[in-house]
């Protein structure tokens, strides 16, 4: 078995859990897949740029072969893009999670619609507290 097929099969399960978790109903799960597939992709950048064993990745008159730096500065981009990402997207599920009062990606609970608050009383553009600005009923000159 060659390091070829170990890599692509890595490349392969990793982006195939990845698919799975992304497309579940509860959020974590979601952000889970999410890394999953950046890790997969990374793999795979890394991979395409034919890594070459104890060769340097500069050029130059005396050297023979060099290893492309390309890919490696790809991959190191994307992890810190990832990262990025990541954090955002655990905000964004905890801050729905604290505002909805569920962690599914529809805000529905076992296939029911989550009690809602009742709408604010905003005012409307006709009431003297909409045209003047004021709270209450005061009006100014």
């Amino acid at each position: 078995m060659s390091i070829e097929f170990l890599v692509a099969s890595g490349v392969g399960v990793l982006s195939a859990a990845g698919i799975y978790l992304v497309l579940r109903a509860r959020t974590f799960p979601v952000v889970l897949g999410l890394a999953f597939m950046s890790y997969a992709i990374n793999v795979f950048l890394f991979a395409s740029g034919r890594v070459v064993i104890n060769q340097p990745p500069i050029w130059g008159k005396d050297v023979a072969a060099y290893t492309d730096p390309l890919p490696q500065a790809l991959v190191l981009t994307a992890i810190v893009i990832a990262f990025g990402m990541t954090a955002l997207v655990v905000v964004l599920a905890l801050r729905t999670y604290l505002e909805v009062g569920t962690d599914h990606v529809d805000g529905l609970m076992d296939g029911k619609a989550t009690p809602e608050a009742p709408p604010a009383e905003a005012p409307t553009i006709d009431t003297p507290a909409a045209i003047s600005g004021a709270s209450s009923g005061e009006t100014r000159p």
